[in-house]
């Protein structure tokens, strides 16, 4: 018998957010003529990489990008790139192993919590994404597919924690994220909701008045884990609405990925540390890069890795030094890597 709470699922007026979603640059063309870059410098193959992992970008991310530099920091994180072609050895379409999942849109992949795939989108496509081969179209963030989900979490005693992923979590709109929290305030061992979403700070408009108020009101402990890469993503948009989370009792933290020739430097993992915390965020993990096909051109060696963080440790406080982690499928728990 399914505990589902009913109530009123109708939907607002569209919100400020919603325009800025759809402001997004899905063609090479114009990306490059938004950063006064000659679209000549980029290898016809670059198609083919676009072709299999769509580009897309929304126009306040873009405008914290430099101007005619091809090597920006985000938007290497977001351009096509023709090494995405590559197989690799060691590299797979699922490194974490999560598509053999049983419930529709839940993974239950450690004893005390449990991951729902609660929109199947993102507002922009990561290159380093190790979801990119995800089968979306079986794990629907649909109604029918997150009853079964609460039913297995509400039979399953041992969860006292909800991670809402994705896709992007926060591509729901607020009353459906209003719906879905009282769904898990009516289980009564669930006593944490966390949130993983990039959509925060790719669109901070996202994080509206009410979607701040439903936060507030909540009896879970709300968590929200923001996906920052590097310190030039964080703008004075990014602070405020921050802020607006942190005066509604959101705890906040950020997880990024160590990326080549991106921000596998002490120093700029030291002045993101810095900035995150005066965004109100604390430093939770480093991620050591997962191993998608199509992303090899990413990693970091490990023995590089634990040389970054040793000098990361010299430059700021303990408090501000994430966890150099990486996840390694059908383990129980990530696993720490040492330095």
């Amino acid at each position: 018998m399914s505990h589902i709470i009913q109530q009123n699922y109708s939907q607002p007026n569209k919100e400020a957010w919603i325009y800025d979603l759809g402001q997004v640059i899905t063609d090479l063309n114009d990306l490059f003529s938004q950063l006064s870059i000659d679209i000549a410098t980029i290898s016809p193959t670059v198609l083919a990489a676009k072709k299999q992992f769509p580009l897309r970008v929304p126009t306040s991310f873009i405008s914290r990008m430099e101007q005619g530099n091809l090597n920006d920091p985000l938007l290497r994180q977001i351009l096509c790139d023709e090494k995405e072609m590559n197989i690799v050895d060691g590299y797979s379409s699922d490194p974490l192993d999560e598509q053999n999942n049983v419930i529709p849109g839940l993974l239950h992949k450690y004893h005390n919590r449990a991951l729902l795939i609660t929109k199947t989108h993102c507002a922009i496509n990561c290159r380093y994404c190790f979801r990119r081969h995800f089968p979306y179209q079986k794990n629907q963030g649909n109604k029918s597919n997150l009853t079964k989900a609460l039913d297995y979490i509400a039979a399953h005693l041992e969860l006292n924690e909800i991670i809402l992923s994705g896709g992007d979590p926060l591509m729901a709109k607020d009353h459906e994220l209003s719906w879905l929290i009282k769904q898990l305030e009516g289980i009564a061992h669930i006593k944490r909701l966390r949130i993983h979403s990039r959509l925060a700070i790719v669109i901070p408009n996202r994080i509206t008045d009410q979607l701040s108020k439903i936060f507030a009101q909540s009896r879970l402990n709300i968590i929200l884990v923001t996906h920052i890469n590097h310190p030039n993503e964080i703008d004075q948009s990014v602070i405020d609405a921050m802020h607006k989370l942190k005066c509604n009792n959101v705890t906040l933290l950020n997880q990024s990925v160590l990326l080549k020739d991106i921000n596998d430097d002490a120093q700029i993992l030291a002045n993101l540390s810095n900035k995150l915390f005066t965004a109100g965020i604390l430093p939770y993990y480093l991620h050591a890069l997962d191993k998608v096909q199509g992303a090899a051109h990413f990693f970091v060696d490990d023995n590089v890795a634990q040389s970054i963080m040793r000098e990361l440790a010299t430059q700021v406080s303990g408090y501000l030094v994430p966890k150099l982690a990486r996840e390694v499928g059908g383990e129980k728990n990530k696993r720490l890597i040492p330095y």
